[in-house]
């Protein structure tokens, strides 16, 4: 068996969605003065390797935290689109080479080697997405979620959010962004796992994502 991290790491200086404040860590107590350490930590909800679901986009909708445990934890596919360049988009013939499995999966999780850009100004550049027929067949094969290794579901000069609210307004499903080294898990199916912080009415939050496979 073995876990691969799927999770950027969260710091200072990573790369937040355009019109977002980074996370700050200020120190509140230290070892010389009060014997321990502690670190205030102030960040956004969808900083990071991080999950939305429902309700990020839509009020009454699902947060969360009402989500049950179950819905965090299942079997993974990767889907390689790493081939596709700035623009293009990922179509129903990339998940079609391994429709069986595709079929079989509950999370759908979209390569596009973008990862390899982050900390970089081309991250936040054109990147890959999905079309519309896609989100289709994740709606219609009642998939716990979909993850991407770039900062958006959406183009990111799309404000409208029009593939978030497709998945989102009426289906409970999350949207996982800001994955990496999904290059490291073939072409096979994998439990995957992606846990966010339990607080209440969460529109969202970071999460360690991680896959488990040859188990």
């Amino acid at each position: 068996m073995k876990i691969i991290d799927l999770t950027h790491f969260i710091s200072e200086d990573m790369p937040v969605y355009p019109g977002t404040e980074g996370p700050q860590f200020i120190p509140a107590n230290s070892y010389e003065i009060d014997g321990f350490k502690e670190t205030l930590m102030t960040m956004y909800t969808h900083t990071g390797t991080h999950m939305d679901p429902p309700a990020h986009l839509f009020s009454g909708r699902t947060t969360l935290d009402q989500f049950p445990i179950t819905q965090f934890v299942g079997k993974g596919l990767v889907i390689n689109c790493s081939d596709l360049k700035e623009g293009e988009r990922i179509t129903m013939s990339y998940i079609n080479r391994q429709r069986e499995k595709a079929d079989k999966a509950e999370f759908l999780l979209f390569c596009s080697g973008w990862d390899q850009y982050w900390g970089k100004e081309e991250y936040f550049g054109d990147y890959p997405c999905i079309d519309s027929e896609v989100a289709d067949y994740l709606v219609n094969g009642h998939k716990k979620g979909i993850g991407l290794d770039t900062i958006g579901l959406d183009p990111i000069a799309d404000v409208s959010l029009t593939l978030h609210k497709r998945l989102l307004k009426e289906n409970e499903i999350v949207i996982i962004e800001n994955l990496m080294n999904l290059h490291l898990l073939g072409d096979e199916l994998f439990t995957f796992c992606a846990l966010p912080l339990k607080h209440i009415d969460a529109d969202g939050s970071p999460i360690r994502a991680i896959a488990i496979v040859g188990e």
